[in-house]
């Protein structure tokens, strides 16, 4: 083997792990939705948490990609200790699908059937599809559909190239000696966890180890270990994720490593004493690229056999060497690991934006209420719930832009905007909250007051927008089209309103029922209600053109009376019951 075979190794060796890195990543785009749904349907029972961690796995081809994600999932509140662990078992077992998939490179047998398995016949097929796919279909998920399939072309083509290369070492003593030295079982072990821990995944490393098992220089005793290994390796790069994150995500880290540990402990245990018991002559075998899939898949389900009832026995271990710590821990509440996972990054976003809405709308119902009820708790909490939402959108607003610069299918590009565009207008509502407040404070402090017409007219006003309010906020939720619908008739109503509240003033301050600087207070209170139905009315905008792909949203408002046949109908509904 010379130079030439060494850069020739080394070229096979990178695309094969650019095709795994890229089909992982394309594959996690085209599932998007369905990556979301497992998590929604996922319920405490050992059974879903572990179908689920198996699924997402499967589909990404990454145990150490799906810990890395529950760990944000924890870290985020999105799942709790006790579900991670069921999931994170689901993974190590997920994980040997790229094992079975490689494998296919070592089949052998002349017969035609039999030859069309192997991926030097059928991977070409697939790169040509996946190239049409990718530069000459516009829909995303036919792009992404070609993406999956050239990652797999470049995956296989990384590992025949690689196989093909180190060819030539079986016929070199020096590499049969290193591999009689890995039969040493901790050497074996010590080997595959550095090499795993060093790429960061478990299936490349079992994939390298199948390209050398393919020199035939490689026995059974020395494989097995180095499978061992490299599930230990593989908890490197959660252990590694979990740095920074509250205390129940550093326990699933250590969950993680424990499970791998304790697992190739008992069974490395195992095999040593069947090594040295009955010494059985398979171990002496070359090991097959199939062999390397079984004896992976075996090691992995005996694992999760063995520990999976143990689920809460490993939490209270995890519990009692990452302990509560005295004072209350700052709660993190957008997580960069979910980056890595664009719709579930979004469903935490969305979450955290509901959270927002609620915020931003409870700050601008407990304004209103201050203007007949105030007290300094009242106007302490309505600030604080103000700046909240100030941190909210800062935090938001980075994640997005963060997660915007992410490849990602229309669906979620587009829910990424509408979030970046509702979110702005909650942080306004909540604005306006302490506007009000703030016009309630200067009618306590000047000691002025509406005559009782005015604040007849105002408690009008001040009905329709906390409908308002809470309608648009149900509808962001929800994600309710029919709901959002409704906010933009009321919003008209809500404009007619206060056109006529103004004009009604004047008239009193005219004929001297009202003072010039109450006028002034009030005048301040109809701009800021007026233009809080505004952003009412943007936020069921952004719902009604999410619903349809297209993000125009003045475009939206402005034709909403000539699209909605039912507008008229809703907008005398309204303007009949918030009538002055």
């Amino acid at each position: 083997m010379d130079i030439f075979h060494v850069l020739t190794m080394l070229g096979g060796l990178c695309l094969f792990l650019f095709g795994m890195n890229f089909m992982g990543q394309s594959l996690e785009r085209r599932a998007g939705g369905k990556l979301r749904t497992l998590l929604d349907k996922m319920t405490g029972s050992v059974g879903a948490g572990f179908l689920t961690g198996l699924g997402i796995t499967a589909i990404i081809q990454s145990s150490s990609a799906t810990t890395v994600m529950v760990v944000g999932f924890v870290n985020s509140g999105l799942m709790n200790l006790r579900q991670a662990i069921n999931v994170i078992m689901g993974a190590n077992v997920g994980t040997t699908v790229t094992a079975w998939l490689l494998s296919l490179a070592g089949i052998d047998g002349g017969s035609t059937w039999v030859q069309l398995l192997k991926p030097t016949s059928f991977t070409p097929v697939l790169a040509l599809i996946g190239i049409i796919f990718y530069m000459f279909c516009k829909d995303s998920h036919k792009k992404d559909t070609g993406a999956i399939l050239l990652g797999f072309a470049t995956l296989m083509f990384g590992m025949d190239t690689m196989s093909g290369a180190v060819a030539g070492l079986k016929d070199v003593p020096g590499f049969a000696e290193l591999f009689l030295a890995f039969t040493n079982p901790l050497l074996g072990v010590l080997v595959g966890a550095v090499l795993t821990a060093i790429i960061q995944s478990s299936s490349a490393s079992v994939g390298i180890l199948q390209a050398l098992a393919s020199t035939g220089q490689v026995s059974y005793a020395a494989a097995v270990p180095i499978i061992m290994g490299q599930n230990i390796g593989t908890c490197v790069t959660a252990l590694i994720s979990c740095v920074g994150t509250n205390k129940n995500a550093k326990r699933a880290a250590v969950v993680h490593l424990m499970f791998n540990v304790i697992g190739v402990a008992v069974l490395l245990t195992v095999f040593c004493i069947v090594k040295a018991i009955f010494a059985p002559a398979l171990l002496n075998e070359s090991a097959t690229m199939a062999g390397i899939a079984i004896a992976h898949s075996a090691f992995n389900i005996l694992c999760t056999a063995m520990l999976l009832p143990c689920g809460g026995l490993l939490e209270k271990l995890a519990v009692r060497l990452v302990p509560d710590k005295a004072q209350a821990e700052e709660t993190v509440e957008l997580d960069e690991r979910l980056l890595a996972t664009p719709s579930l990054a979004l469903q935490r976003c969305r979450a955290v934006a509901c959270d927002m809405a609620a915020q931003a709308t409870l700050a601008l119902q407990n304004a209103l209420r201050s203007l007949e009820h105030y007290t300094p708790e009242l106007a302490a909490s309505i600030r604080e719930d103000e700046s909240r939402c100030d941190h909210y959108e800062d935090v938001l607003g980075t994640y997005l832009v963060k997660l915007s610069a992410r490849k990602m299918g229309d669906d979620e590009s587009e829910e990424a905007a509408e979030l970046l565009k509702a979110i702005g207008d909650f942080e306004r509502i909540s604005d306006h909250a302490v506007n009000v407040l703030e016009s309630a404070e200067e009618l306590r402090d000047k000691e002025l007051s509406f005559s009782d017409a005015a604040r007849r007219e105002l408690s009008v006003l001040t009905a329709a927008v906390d409908h308002i309010l809470t309608m648009s906020l149900d509808a962001f939720r929800d994600k309710s089209v029919p709901l959002a619908r409704q906010v933009e008739p009321l919003e008209e109503v809500i404009d007619g309103l206060k056109e006529q509240l103004r004009t009604r003033h004047i008239l009193r301050m005219q004929q001297g029922q009202c003072s010039i600087e109450a006028g002034f207070v009030l005048s301040d209170l109809l701009t800021d209600l007026e233009r809080t139905s505004d952003h009412c009315s943007n936020i069921a905008g952004c719902v009604i053109d999410a619903a349809h792909h297209d993000l125009n949203l003045h475009a939206t408002l402005d034709a909403a009376p000539q699209r909605d046949p039912d507008f008229p109908a809703r907008y005398k509904t309204f303007a009949e019951e918030y009538k002055l």
